[in-house]
């Protein structure tokens, strides 16, 4: 390879099948922005095979979790690697952008590969045996992928939190950098504020998995309707899981809550500007994209108190003692009043967002993530 020749990085995504937006974002902006960062020059390259169609009889089952997590786990870790061996290239580096996929690392030159990792919840089972028990299959696949990170040469953490989580769990010897996620520049406010005097919209941004708190949510939301009379709740991120669902027709507040799947940037962009607050109301995260992105576009962020959440949302975002309902209604229904009766102090909240977010730029992330490509394909 001559000085003058681009390092050609391969981009190793998630499957398709799998539709899972978030890491997907990851790739696309790097598949974007890495073309534009000039020192040094990288050419990336999409790696991602397309899995076979379902058989017909699976198909018909798929609504079946063990359907499909039998064919999720074939995919990952049968079919993936095999043609990964067959197919990944002559690349200078590597790159896998979801540390969940990080056993891909044992089919290709380890001391090359850089993997994102996100949170710790695909290790939690081998961290925590007693408070997540899962089977030994489950244990010896997470071992496996816990086995391909340790291997990596760099992992790159979204934040110091799951830098720290790591470290704590004894990853000690792995060379780990914190490098944040961007927001994309659609991401703005609407050229009007829209008048405080209706109904407010409240929206959570995310998926329905334990850690989300969505039972929480549907709590909050209750108590607050009797506070804030007229206020709705919409769910972007898909269906609630049937437990949920029942949730809300018990507490009576399922005609209120407009659950959606998940949307293009141009609709979450839209809802996130019409929205008064976004709700956050996690137990644990990784990152917590949906508190920057909310605040590009203007809108405040109630966020529950943890230290990756502050570590994004600054003192620009409010936040709420987590898992305490009480505290929860408190602390929104304050900025709802707010919002009514106080529309400068409202409007400087909105301006911190907005300097907040804008610490959060993919074209950064991507310049970063190059030099790291740049160290390992150099040796």
């Amino acid at each position: 390879m001559n000085a003058e020749d681009p390092l050609r990085v391969g981009i190793v995504c998630d499957l398709l099948e799998e539709r899972w937006p978030s890491m997907d974002l990851v790739a696309d902006a790097l598949m974007r922005c890495l073309p534009d960062v000039h020192t040094p020059r990288i050419e990336p390259v999409r790696i991602r095979p397309a899995m076979p169609r379902w058989p017909a009889a699976l198909a018909r089952m798929s609504r079946l979790r063990v359907a499909v997590n039998a064919n999720r786990y074939l995919d990952r870790h049968r079919r993936y690697p095999r043609w990964l061996r067959r197919h990944h290239g002559d690349c200078d580096a590597y790159h896998i952008v979801d540390h969940t996929y990080a056993h891909l690392v044992h089919e290709l030159p380890a001391s090359r590969t850089v993997v994102t990792c996100h949170d710790v919840d695909a290790f939690r089972a081998l961290f925590d045996p007693v408070g997540e028990p899962r089977s030994r299959a489950f244990r010896r696949m997470a071992q496996r992928v816990l086995e391909g990170l340790r291997r990596a040469a760099i992992v790159a953490c979204d934040s110091v939190a799951t830098r720290d989580a790591l470290t704590s769990h004894g990853l000690r010897s792995t060379r780990l950098e914190v490098i944040p996620l961007g927001v994309d520049p659609a991401f703005t406010p609407a050229p009007t504020v829209h008048a405080a005097d209706g109904p407010a919209l409240l929206l959570h941004v995310g998926s329905t998995i334990p850690r989300k708190r969505i039972d929480l949510l549907l709590q909050i939301f209750t108590r607050l309707r009797a506070i804030e009379p007229g206020v709705r709740l919409v769910r972007v991120g898909g269906p609630f899981t049937p437990e949920q669902r029942r949730m809300a027709a018990t507490l009576g507040v399922l005609d209120a809550v407009d659950v959606m799947p998940t949307l293009e940037r141009g609709e979450l962009v839209a809802l996130y500007r019409r929205s008064a607050l976004v709700l956050m109301p996690s137990d644990a995260e990784g990152f917590g994209l949906p508190v920057v992105e909310s605040m590009a576009c203007g809108t405040p962020v109630v966020a529950s108190d943890l230290p990756v959440l502050r570590e994004v949302g600054g003192e620009s975002a409010a936040y709420a003692r987590r898992g305490d309902m009480e505290h929860w209604v408190e602390a929104v229904a304050s900025l709802l009043a707010e919002r009514r009766a106080d529309p400068a102090r409202w409007a400087a909240r909105r301006a911190a967002g907005l300097t907040q977010a804008a610490r959060f730029r993919w074209d950064r992330y991507a310049q970063r993530m190059a030099e790291l490509y740049a160290e390992v394909a150099h040796g």
